[in-house]
């Protein structure tokens, strides 16, 4: 009994030492284990290459459809078989009419171009569906191209799942971080990880922020990517320059996705279409057609081209076997169209956000303020070379192009003062750009709670048969459209088919395509136009033939992916040494020529708004700026689309307006053309002066001890004691 007794007090500590360094080993080789990051393999699709006699093989990228080819097959859905020519809808760079199922209807129509409806039309484009999409204004025009930018789960949704028990919080988290993986593999040159950090002021509020940021890592699961971790007061800082130092007792860092949120909408637009998709955009949906049934059978459109060059434009009609209304904010005006006494869905909320300068944060880490003055919580992110602050969350009026107010600028700007360093003062004119973006909150009108506003989406079905998809949020547009695309094959008895015929996406027949297209939803493995030769390195091999600028080169690699070999071709010659491609439409960003005309030829550009705007994100980043580059814009479209006068004046009237509702000072708004060519975009009236201007006037100069009169040469004159 001795022996056995001493035997287990010698074997239980070996026993628990050797359960210890299993546990912990396994802890450490699930921590370092290798990871497949989104955007760091090797391209699917390698540059391109030089073949004999040293000739350079580009890319062979498929070709869209023109806009006026667009319009050809939409018309033939209604029984009218007529020529994109002789309806006078071909533009100057269209070519010959590419004949479609004649007189065939959709299986969809989708009103609506933001990130949903393009979403819903690749889902079902790539289940074997005939579709069609029509957009009043431009893809991403609305909320899909104010967003805070990022590709998140919900940390603080998280947070409100725990302590309020809400089981549909936790699902939408859930949903969201397995969907941010999907969004990060389908298009890495758009989206990437960003750490973002949590400040910490008392030491007991450490436990609590690491508990919930673990939790949001174990929640992710699989899908997680990086881990969060703590740093101490000094590795904060060290991180983060900028942050007040006092009552700082460290911070918590965990990881979410960023994106190009109007580039990335527009990629879903552009991969639906190459896949077989109809895509108008500047189309507007004036009525909906019913059958004898009463059971809806399409809409009546109006294109709106042709109205901005003074012409009248004749409404025609599309038939289809499904109608989903994927209007956002817009959802409502839809509804009622189909039912005048539909009751209403959407509360819409303003949500504000103000673009500063990049130094007021690190180039690759965001920061999370979870407990502003009145509860509400405020990022803090580096985006695309700039600082995006934001946002607001107040009840709105629905506007096509809501303006920031200044009470919500100067609560961001209040907040932002803070948690940073007392001696970095964030002025009002240090803001270079303010939007506001309508949030399209939907209430259930089934549910018996109807105040209780619905947080992730909401699909609902008429009587006529109009299908709507609402609410939800950036990050889950892709299960929004699965679970669209799903309730529509139900409700309209559609037969998804296989795809015999693939699109090489890619450029190349090697890859053509990433998914088994089956009929069934395989969104989450299609890449998006120009994910397949992406690489973080592609922009050497650009520059390396090109001449491109390196700062360009990047942009480009990252707005673009694998297109960039296109936009750079079409990048006009410098006539310098170095760059040798690619003229900026502003010293202050590395927007170029070639990007004006890839719109316009390749992404159905229609407007001067759609390039400054988002084509190129110069709107979003710098008011100022994309004002300054208007004209060069103008002529660019100008020479592309063959504009007249009167089209150029009515392009820099409606640029200028919408410049108005991104933060552009209102004393600006009255200059013409020739004043900003000019140079007075920088002159201020005095009473502008200190809400727009971003230094000093140069006449309030600093105290001095100079010994010399205002106006006197501080130069030696020949009579000075030092030449005695």
């Amino acid at each position: 009994m001795a022996a056995r007794s001493r035997a287990s007090r010698i074997l239980r500590p070996l026993g628990y030492a050797a359960g210890a360094s299993v546990v912990g080993a396994g802890t450490i080789a699930w921590i370092y284990r290798p990871k497949s990051v989104p955007g760091e393999d090797v391209a699917v699709v390698g540059p391109p290459t030089y073949g004999a006699g040293g000739v350079f093989n580009p890319p062979d990228f498929p070709r869209i459809k023109t806009r006026a080819e667009q319009i050809t097959d939409l018309r033939r859905s209604a029984g009218v078989n007529e020529t994109a020519a002789s309806s006078g809808f071909f533009s100057k760079n269209s070519s010959a009419p590419v004949t479609s199922e004649a007189d065939e209807p959709y299986d969809l129509l989708i009103i609506g171009g933001g990130a949903t409806g393009a979403g819903v039309a690749l889902d079902a484009v790539t289940r074997g569906l005939r579709v069609a999409v029509v957009e009043r204004d431009d893809f991403s025009s609305g909320t899909s191209s104010k967003s805070t930018k990022l590709v998140h789960g919900g940390v603080r949704y998280l947070e409100k799942a725990f302590w309020e028990l809400d089981y549909n919080q936790y699902a939408l988290v859930k949903e969201a971080l397995r969907e941010r993986r999907y969004f990060l593999d389908t298009a890495p040159h758009l989206s990437s990880w960003l750490p973002i950090m949590i400040p910490v002021d008392k030491w007991y509020k450490a436990p609590y922020f690491w508990a919930g940021t673990k939790a949001y890592d174990i929640l992710a699961g699989s899908e997680n990517i990086e881990s969060s971790y703590f740093l101490t007061r000094s590795k904060a800082l060290e991180a983060f320059p900028m942050l007040k130092k006092d009552n700082l007792f460290g911070a918590l860092v965990y990881y979410d996705g960023a994106h190009n949120d109007s580039r990335m909408n527009v990629s879903i637009a552009m991969t639906a279409v190459l896949y077989g998709a109809t895509v108008l955009n500047h189309a507007e949906v004036t009525g909906l057609t019913k059958g004898p049934d009463g059971k809806l059978n399409g809409a009546t459109i109006k294109d709106l081209v042709p109205d901005r060059d003074g012409k009248t434009a004749s409404e025609f009609k599309i038939r289809a076997k499904g109608v989903i209304n994927a209007t956002g904010p817009f959802t409502d005006s839809i509804r009622k169209l189909d039912d005048q006494t539909v009751q209403e869905i959407v509360a819409p909320s303003s949500g504000v956000h103000i673009i500063l300068p990049g130094y007021f944060s690190p180039a690759k880490m965001g920061l999370i303020d979870p407990s502003t003055s009145d509860g509400r919580v405020i990022f803090f992110l580096p985006w695309q070379g700039n600082t995006i602050a934001g946002t607001t969350d107040a009840p709105t009026d629905i506007k096509q192009n809501p303006v920031a107010g200044e009470e919500e600028i100067s609560w961001i700007l209040n907040e932002i003062q803070n948690y940073l360093a007392p001696e970095i003062n964030v002025r009002r004119g240090d803001v270079l750009a303010a939007w506001s973006g309508i949030r399209p909150l939907v209430r259930d009108p089934n549910a018996k709670d109807t105040q209780g506003l619905v947080r992730n989406h909401l699909i609902t079905f008429s009587d006529s048969g109009l299908l709507t998809i609402s609410g939800g949020k950036w990050t889950t547009y892709r299960q929004m459209a699965e679970e669209t695309v799903d309730e529509a094959i139900k409700a309209y008895a559609l037969k998804p088919k296989s795809l015999d015929s693939i699109p090489h996406v890619s450029g190349t027949s090697i890859v053509d395509s990433d998914a088994k297209l089956d009929g069934t939803c395989q969104t989450h493995q299609v890449k998006l136009v120009g994910a397949h030769g992406f690489s973080k390195t592609l922009f050497i091999n650009i520059i390396q033939h090109y001449g491109i600028d390196t700062a360009v080169a990047k942009h480009l690699t990252a707005s673009y992916g694998d297109r960039a070999w296109t936009v750079a071709a079409l990048c006009a010659p410098t006539e310098r040494r170095f760059p040798v491609r690619g003229e900026r439409l502003s010293d202050l960003y590395p927007y170029v020529d070639g990007e004006v005309r890839y719109a316009v030829r390749h992404e159905y550009a229609e407007t001067a708004v759609d390039v400054i705007a988002r084509r190129t994100r110069l709107a979003f980043l710098n008011a100022q700026a994309a004002l300054e580059t208007l004209p060069r814009v103008i002529d660019l479209m100008s020479q592309e689309l063959g504009w007249s006068k009167k089209r150029e004046e009515r392009e820099w009237r409606d640029a200028v307006q919408f410049l108005g509702s991104m933060g552009l000072p209102k004393g600006k708004l009255a200059l013409t053309r020739k004043d900003v060519e000019s140079g007075k975009v920088g002159k201020y009236m005095d009473e502008e002066f200190g809400l727009y201007a971003r230094h000093d006037k140069p006449d309030e100069l600093l105290e001095s001890d100079s010994k010399f009169k205002s106006g006197e040469n501080p130069i030696e004159s020949k009579d000075s004691p030092a030449n005695a």
